[in-house]
């Protein structure tokens, strides 16, 4: 099949290809095949009409588009394959005309993988941060489960007024230019102070507050609020203080460690959080080794990145931002607010570290390449039943269901990129320096 390709500007690559024209009678006749079960003609039973009276009375162009189904993809295949290219977006297809006896022409635009000029990416030094856990910070961690388990209790009249972390129990009316507004109402609304949970300084101005006392707080909606009613109004509120609670942390002693976990005594409970942090801390050091080192390799290469590329990492950037807000319970647009930005303010304060996620994405498919990289049965079979034990199935099950939807080959390349960044790692120059203290 001839092909001719040719690069337009970046990474845009032109072709043209030309299908045999035994090839485009074979696609006529499976064409025909298809199109005669679904047209109906008076004299002939259904799938019976003949090709000849089928293109007379219809003419032959009925059997152009499926023909095109069957030869554009198969070709364009082939074309891609014989020019060793990665597309990377769906490609702008232009046909000549179809005619049965004769070749087809046809031309594709598309963009394609850049190529990459590596750098050195053998013998890179790279400093790795000692795994360091104090009593400082096994200290931290069981005020935080003392926090977590911490009971609120109400605060007798007369015993103190509301302060940072106190969830106070409120009524509240709103008001814009005199005239209450829906959505601004509400009896026994439990707010934590200092939570955020209402814009502005809503819950600063609370604090102080004793129960039954009764104060107008005043703020302003975001400019960017999700109800454009109320974006940029001066609201009033009218705030009653029904009760205050205050948490009351449990005492640090033997009992709370028996209350926590299996633990005999507090000592226990303070060496299984020290063990924690310290494979939590290893992980860190160990991924920010790897960061690092792939970022360094990255740099040092020669690539013209597709603004695609960048694109499609912010939009995973982004979907894992959504995603993380779900388990919050909060929406993007509600995030957006509580930062005082636009949506797209975000999206493109993350264009930088994608740019830097796509770049090294790239890099290290050049260097599987360059390396000859590739994927053993027993290593895909392996890491099919890690995948398997997360979920409590069967390897097999779970193999054909990655088959059918086509998962197979990304987990593949999953693997090689794995493999790549192991052997970036055993050929890398490490140095040992203390955390830093950010």
């Amino acid at each position: 099949m001839p092909v001719k390709w040719e690069k337009l500007d970046k990474n845009k690559v032109k072709f043209e290809i030309e299908v045999p024209s035994p090839e485009v009678d074979t696609a006529l006749a499976r064409a025909y095949r298809k199109v005669v079960q679904k047209v109906k003609l008076p004299g002939f039973r259904k799938g019976k009409i003949p090709r000849r009276i089928l293109e007379m009375r219809f003419g032959p162009e009925i059997l152009y588009d499926d023909a095109l189904e069957i030869l554009v993809p198969d070709a364009y295949r082939r074309a891609i394959k014989e020019a060793d290219l990665e597309p990377i977006d769906e490609p702008e297809i232009e046909c000549h005309q179809l005619e049965s006896g004769k070749p087809f022409l046809f031309e594709a635009v598309v963009e394609v993988m850049p190529e990459v000029v590596l750098g050195q990416y053998k013998g890179v030094e790279v400093e790795q941060e000692e795994v360091e856990v104090t009593a400082e910070h096994v200290d931290k961690f069981l005020e935080g489960l003392r926090e977590q388990h911490a009971r609120l209790v109400t605060v007798p009249e007369g015993e103190g007024a509301a302060g940072k972390g106190d969830m106070v129990i409120i009524d509240f009316k709103g008001f814009i230019d005199g005239q209450p507004f829906e959505g601004g109402e509400a009896e026994n609304y439990s707010l934590e102070l200092g939570s955020q949970s209402f814009i502005g300084d809503f819950e600063e101005q609370l604090e102080g507050a004793i129960p039954g006392e009764q104060r107008e707080v005043s703020v302003k909606f975001p400019d960017n609020y999700m109800r454009d009613e109320l974006a940029g109004k001066q609201a009033l509120f009218e705030v009653t203080v029904n009760e205050i609670k205050r948490k009351q942390l449990p005492e640090l002693n033997d009992e709370f460690g028996k209350e926590i976990g299996d633990f005999e005594n507090l000592e226990e409970l303070k060496a299984d959080i020290r063990q924690r942090l310290e494979k939590t801390a290893q992980e860190q050091s160990e991924r920010k080794l790897e960061d690092d080192l792939i970022r360094k390799i990255s740099e040092s290469a020669q690539v013209e990145l597709p603004e695609l590329l960048v694109e499609r990492q912010v939009d995973r950037m982004m979907n894992d931002l959504e995603q993380y807000l779900r388990y919050q319970g909060l929406t993007l647009d509600k995030y957006a607010e509580f930062a005082d930005k636009t949506v797209e303010e975000i999206r493109q304060e993350k264009r930088p570290e994608a740019e830097l996620r796509a770049r090294s994405a790239v890099v290290l498919e050049a260097i599987v390449k360059e390396e000859g990289i590739a994927v053993e049965d027993h290593e895909l079979d392996r890491k099919i039943e890690e995948i398997a034990r997360t979920y409590s199935d069967e390897p097999e099950r779970v193999k054909e269901l990655f088959k059918k939807q086509g998962r197979l080959q990304l987990l593949e390349e999953e693997i090689k990129l794995k493999k790549a960044i192991n052997l970036l790692l055993s050929e890398a120059q490490v140095s040992t320096v203390k955390p830093s203290t950010e």
